[in-house]
């Protein structure tokens, strides 16, 4: 049984404006998949479906064999823009992951189960900011500020990631290593990941399938070996109308065979110049920190998290 199952889904607004057209696509469990197309395509309109914030007009869509859930609960969700609260640390961002798991005054004071606290930290380490996680969202990076939007999403243990556009406003190295930690994640966990993304590049780089979306409908479902530039341009350029192209029924970049999995993971570019604006700030971060007691107990989570799990 797929993981994710989307049976001729159409979805329209108001009286004529269709956004998806009878599309069907199955996922399975672990994979991780680049959702391609240009801009009005239908690529958000896809994951707003499977998050269970918009309903199709329609078809059926199912996660583990059960509908969508408006409440998105097992479904963690990275975006285009950060969404952090700047003026809380690393930590505590990546923390409000677990707020479907806790009330609101005990995560305002901080007082989630140990084990969450101790997700959060996995989280962070997971994308490379646990020693930067005392750090206010404000001061770190764009790149640094999407990882921790990972770590939120981790934190939620969600059964299906997806990501909207995650790295369109970074850096080309920043964007590379946001899609490492990512893609480590995903594997780590065997965790479903649906992206949808613009940088062709970096989609190839880090996709192990790739589904083409262009005016609604899908006109390619298959591997990295089969997106050629005859596809691409398919996806992307042509007007004309197209058959939808199967798995298998195209030729293979041979200049690209080398996979993502054969780079190690990096930090963000701007890490080193982002942790010495951090130093230069450290007076007024660690007052208003201590203010809202989150120094104190992460020192202290973080602590029994690297001493009973450091590897």
């Amino acid at each position: 049984m797929p993981h994710v199952s989307l049976q001729n889904v159409t979805k329209v607004f108001g009286e004529d404006t269709v956004a998806l057209d009878d599309v069907s696509i199955e996922i399975t469990a672990g994979e991780f998949v680049v959702i391609l197309g240009p801009s009005g395509a239908g690529k958000s309109t896809l994951l707003r479906i499977l998050n269970g914030l918009t309903e199709p007009t329609t078809g059926t869509a199912q996660i583990g064999g059960s509908p969508v859930s408006k409440s998105g609960s097992d479904v963690g969700m990275v975006f285009q823009m950060h969404y952090l609260i700047e003026s809380l640390s690393a930590y505590r961002n990546a923390l409000t992951g677990a707020l479907a798991r806790t009330s609101n005054l005990k995560s305002v004071l901080t007082l989630n189960r140990t084990d969450d606290k101790r997700a959060a930290l996995h989280a962070l380490e997971t994308v490379g900011l646990l020693s930067d996680a005392e750090q206010r969202a404000g001061t770190m990076s764009g790149g640094q500020k999407q990882r921790v939007g990972i770590a939120r999403a981790l934190v939620q243990n969600p059964s299906l990631l997806l990501a909207d556009e995650p790295v369109s406003s970074l850096d080309p190295k920043a964007a590379r290593d946001v899609m490492r930690y990512m893609r480590q994640a995903a594997r780590e966990r065997e965790l479903t990941t649906i992206a949808s993304l613009h940088q062709v590049n970096i989609a190839r780089e880090f996709g192990d399938r790739f589904i083409g979306v262009r005016d609604g409908t899908v006109v390619f479902d298959g591997s990295r070996a089969e997106l050629s530039m005859d596809i691409i341009d398919d996806i992307y350029y042509t007007d004309s109308e197209s058959t939808p192209i199967s798995r298998g029924e195209t030729e293979s970049f041979a200049h690209d065979s080398t996979t993502a999995s054969d780079t190690g993971v990096t930090a963000d570019s701007d890490n080193t110049a982002s942790r010495n604006h951090h130093t230069s700030a450290n007076t007024n971060a660690e007052t208003e920190t201590d203010a809202d007691t989150d120094t104190p107990i992460l020192t202290q989570e973080k602590h029994n998290y690297e001493h009973r799990y450091s590897r």
